[in-house]
């Protein structure tokens, strides 16, 4: 049903910045939590930043700090700022949405996503 269509990663430098989009189509963005979840080689996908449809943020220990979402409505986009990167950041990043209306504080589950993009690769080198 919905799609989910990421774009802006690249390879840069440790301490550059890359902005993450995601565009959402097939449901509306002031309804769904969306989040972003990124996957190295040899790990499991985990989750880095989220959005409630409420506009609560919610991040990894990981990223605090350094990433940013945000979600731009009118557009039906979500962005994912990512600032200082460290090699450790390397991964392919996913965003992703659930198909219901959460609420609460256990939004950040991946098995409660139902639709994933792609995926935009981030490669960071020292």
């Amino acid at each position: 049903q919905a799609q989910l269509v990421e774009s802006g990663g690249g390879l840069v430098l440790a301490g550059d910045s890359l902005r993450l989009s995601c565009v959402h189509s097939g449901r509306t963005l002031t309804r769904n939590t969306l989040s972003w979840f990124r996957q190295s080689p040899g790990k499991e996908r985990e989750f880095v930043a989220g959005t409630r449809s409420d506009g609560a943020t919610y991040y990894s220990d990981s990223v605090k700090g350094r990433f940013a979402i945000s979600r731009e409505n009118a557009r039906s986009t979500v962005f994912l700022q990512m600032n200082n990167l460290k090699p450790e950041d390397t991964a392919v990043y996913y965003c992703a949405s659930i198909a219901g209306y959460c609420s609460g504080t256990s939004c950040w589950d991946r098995r409660l996503y139902s639709y994933w993009g792609q995926g935009t690769q981030v490669t960071v080198s020292s």
